[in-house]
């Protein structure tokens, strides 16, 4: 059975994760410049670097289908960068995870594929997709939804180790980011984290810088550019978090009933 997942930022490589260790067969499509903050754990680096590693699983950059079944025939991750996701068409696979987060449906389609799964808001099951993932922290986190929405977007980053926005790094202006922390290094409340065309980026809070966008990444003003883990569990910054396991989980419980409803018809 082959899963295509659109997006292979931290999330989605939970989910990808979860399912390549069950057997199922996943091809990824990415954005030409992902800005995945927690790229420590996340296949989307290997838009960067060719070839990335999370938890034991690779994951390979490909340009052809052809390239992309190899790598799948090899036990790997497939990673395809297609903004649209059009390969769809010529793969035809049985299941698309919409893994984007985007807030909103960014084009997915409900006749994409036998099960077509979402995750977090923007999406109504039976006109969007099949079922949906709740990706809000909190006691919901990682349900399969299989009627209505998913709860509404908050606003507001999840509470770790007692804070929220804090522990978010901002750009500060347009321009190009520069770090100056590295994933994995402790930080103290105030010192600068990155530069944005020469404008620091203070750190709000003290802690372990968990996510960082790569240098040169285009970034805007406000846009989220890392984040700072309070906890300060260095081993934190190189694994898969409790969140993307929770979602991974819930997409293979989606794809697992979904599949026996089918043949059940």
């Amino acid at each position: 059975m082959i899963v295509l997942i659109k997006g292979a930022g931290d999330l989605a490589t939970g989910v990808a994760h979860r399912l390549r260790k069950c057997g199922f067969d996943i091809i990824m499509t990415e954005i030409s410049e992902p800005t995945t903050v927690r790229r420590t754990v996340a296949f989307s680096q290997a838009v960067y670097d060719k070839y990335t590693e999370v938890e034991g699983i690779k994951a390979i950059l490909v340009s052809e289908i052809e390239e992309a079944k190899n790598v799948i025939r090899e036990g790997h991750i497939a990673v395809m960068i297609d903004e649209k996701a059009k390969i769809i068409k010529d793969i035809k696979p049985e299941v698309v995870v919409d893994a984007i987060v985007g807030k909103r449906n960014l084009g997915t389609n409900i006749n994409d594929a036998p099960i077509v799964i979402a995750l977090g808001p923007g999406f109504t099951v039976g006109v969007d997709c099949h079922c949906i993932i709740e990706t809000q922290r909190g006691h919901y986190l990682g349900k399969a939804i299989y009627s209505g929405n998913a709860i509404p977007n908050s606003g507001v980053p999840g509470n770790i180790g007692g804070y929220t926005k804090e522990r978010i790094i901002k750009a500060t202006t347009n321009g190009k980011i520069l770090p100056i922390s590295k994933i994995g290094q402790y930080v103290e409340k105030g010192s600068i984290v990155a530069y944005v065309d020469g404008v620091p980026i203070l750190a709000e809070i003290s802690g372990i810088v968990r996510g960082m966008l790569q240098k040169n990444i285009t970034v805007f003003k406000g846009m989220k550019s890392g984040d700072i883990d309070p906890r300060c569990e260095k081993n934190h910054c190189f694994t898969i978090s409790d969140k993307a396991r929770s979602i991974g989980g819930g997409v293979l419980e989606g794809i697992l009933y979904l599949n026996s409803m089918n043949k059940d018809r």
